[in-house]
């Protein structure tokens, strides 16, 4: 039985979304009397938003579909600063040009997942670069400085951390939360934003703008997190061996997107089928329930409800059609990755680095030493074998049970 009386509350609950708010009962009560406007912030630091980033969209999706107008900052001033949380070195801070590239790579994600229209409910997609690059130095220190202490400052854990492990935290890096902070006052003045969302990382930023609305303007708004998603074997979210799990197709490809989500850890299917997919609890519970090899059925239906969520229904039908054909008819589907190694052919083991499966030359020759790399179903132990298909041939290689491409001329 839910604590909470609003659509917006009862749905992040039973989701697993809620990790603290700041005043449940005052937000619990305003979402029920009326249509709340939230923010999440993303900064662009890559051309394509990760997995990571795909557990605070939803907050906003969660938001929208229980009836409020979600906004979804695009960090094209904050992210000319960078913001230290969770770092332990300065970020390399980025040119306009590249900033304006990440944002037109990251843009399809959201439209993808939310609804963008003109109704009171329709997405809006800002970035906070049209008012942060406007301010004057002189005139942030005068209006917004004065409520900014550095006793305060220096006792959040993204400054603090930082300096008691004795690495430099920039003077620029120092003023990333104030610029956060005025982001959420500029929000609530042109959008009567009263909310923002954001993993628990972000916890003393949302604080610090809550707090500048109510010391200038007298505004009571409110902040929400959630735990940071982590993996049952620890792992964050996000990364898998072999690097970032991208959200946009150009970054990673659709079947390797969808085998992430398939070889989900079985302690961990039920959390993920309720953060990051739309399926109704009682299936998601029944779905829970299954041991053993049924519950490879949950996996499938895992990941074919993200891949259609976050790269379209098709994509999560080929990505699944390649996957059966791999594993249980033994061929190679159409959408398995793709190396060309030329006429010339090209060594095993700068094969299996090309694409991803191993990280150096060194992690392929003890894969090839223990048997774990096959060519059409061979056993390949030789590091000097070089891959050389025929012209219009294309070979599988496979490394373990769980990584399949294809090789071509």
């Amino acid at each position: 039985m839910s604590t909470y009386e609003s659509e917006l509350l009862r749905l992040l609950e039973e989701r697993g979304h809620l990790h603290q708010i700041t005043d449940p009962g005052a937000l619990d009560a305003l979402a029920k009397k009326q249509v709340i406007t939230g923010y999440v912030g993303f900064d662009p630091t890559a051309p394509s938003l990760h997995i990571g980033n795909l557990a605070s969209i939803m907050l906003l999706k969660r938001l929208q579909q229980a009836g409020h107008k979600p906004i979804v900052i695009m960090g094209g001033g904050t992210a000319k600063v960078g913001d230290p949380s969770g770092r332990d070195e300065t970020r390399q801070l980025m040119t306009d040009e590249r900033l304006a590239s990440n944002i037109a790579g990251i843009k399809g994600s959201f439209e993808k997942i939310l609804r963008f229209d003109d109704s009171e409910t329709g997405a809006l997609l800002i970035n906070n670069d049209d008012w942060l690059s406007k301010l004057g130095y002189i005139e942030l220190l005068r209006d917004v400085g004065p409520h900014f202490t550095i006793n305060r400052m220096l006792s959040f854990d993204s400054v603090k951390l930082r300096l008691d492990r004795e690495q430099p935290l920039s003077f620029i890096e120092f003023n990333y939360m104030i610029m956060q902070a005025y982001d959420f006052l500029v929000l609530a003045r042109e959008y009567d934003c009263r909310l923002q969302m954001g993993g628990s990382d972000q916890w003393g930023n949302i604080v610090n703008g809550m707090e500048l609305n109510r010391r200038i303007d007298g505004r009571e708004t409110y902040g929400l997190t959630q735990a940071l998603i982590t993996r049952s074997d620890g792992a964050k979210m996000g990364k898998s061996v072999d690097g970032a799990i991208w959200l946009n197709e150009d970054a990673l490809p659709a079947y390797d997107f969808w085998q992430y989500w398939r070889n989900t850890d079985d302690r961990d299917v039920g959390r993920f089928l309720k953060l990051f997919t739309d399926l109704p609890l009682d299936e998601i519970a029944r779905l829970e329930t299954l041991e053993g090899a049924e519950i490879n059925v949950a996996k499938e239906v895992l990941a074919n409800e993200v891949t259609a969520l976050v790269r379209g229904d098709m994509a999560a039908q080929a990505a699944q059609a390649t996957a059966r054909e791999t594993f249980a008819g033994g061929g190679a589907g159409e959408d398995l990755p793709t190396l060309a190694v030329g006429a010339e052919g090209m060594r095993i083991g700068a094969v299996l680095t090309q694409l991803g499966f191993t990280s150096s030359g060194g992690e392929a020759k003890r894969k090839l030493a223990e048997g774990a790399v096959k060519l059409d179903g061979e056993v390949l132990a030789d590091p000097g074998f070089v891959v050389a298909p025929a012209d219009g041939e294309s070979l599988k290689l496979s490394l373990g049970k769980k990584k399949h491409a294809l090789v071509t001329r």
